[in-house]
């Protein structure tokens, strides 16, 4: 270093000593949200906005005939077959609307084009469906089949993730299922070239049917 640096360099050092130190920072204050209000005041409102924005599709069922009237819809559009349904709940619930549905998982394999589960909870901001291990459905329903088909009530809608987790905390206690999930949309990857591929680690498609709660 030449000496007309090392001058340089010690004058702006005395400089910035003689100013004294730094003031601190602004202390934050943790009390106030993390997050700006909903954009609807309605939580299964601003969830359904939220869900249909990640890129999935909802279905608003007002009671049993209307969500049998749904699900034949959409398996007429996408040209599927019945969905495999493991929970014994939702069969007998299926079964009440008489709705068709493969109950056990024979050739699931080879044909496994829908499936339709429950959900732990869905989250309002995020349009995510938390699912979980602990049902009938495991871990495999949700994950494997081409198209996912989840049933969910507006009772369990949250606003957010700390919620859906504190909720599942509540639940399960000590006992936490082996596998939590938040779904936020389908299966979608642009890793290679930048190209968008859907249903590239999980279902290319994912559909919402919330059923409103029985009187």
């Amino acid at each position: 270093m030449s000496e007309s640096s090392r001058d340089a360099v010690l004058a702006r050092i005395r400089q910035g000593l003689a100013a004294g130190p730094a003031s601190m920072p602004t202390r934050p204050d943790f009390t106030t949200p993390v997050h700006p209000p909903l954009a609807n005041a309605d939580p299964v409102v601003a969830f359904a906005e939220s869900f249909q924005r990640v890129g999935g599709e909802f279905y608003y069922c007002e009671s049993l005939p209307h969500l049998a009237a749904q699900l034949a819809g959409f398996q007429k559009r996408q040209q599927v077959g019945v969905p495999f349904v493991w929970e014994p709940e939702m069969q007998a619930l299926l079964y009440k609307a008489g709705v068709a549905f493969r109950a056990d998982e024979t050739e699931f394999i080879e044909k496994a084009d829908l499936g339709l589960t429950s959900c732990e909870a869905l989250v309002a901001r995020t349009g995510s469906v938390l699912v979980s291990a602990a049902t009938a459905s495991g871990r495999r329903l949700s994950i494997y089949p081409d198209q996912h088909l989840v049933l969910a009530r507006p009772s369990q809608v949250v606003a957010e993730i700390g919620d859906a987790l504190r909720l599942m905390q509540s639940r399960y206690g000590a006992q936490m299922p082996s596998m939590v999930s938040l779904t936020s949309g389908p299966s979608r990857t642009a890793d290679i070239e930048k190209t968008l591929v859907l249903g590239a680690h999980g279902p290319r498609r994912i559909a919402l049917f919330l059923l409103e709660e029985e009187e």
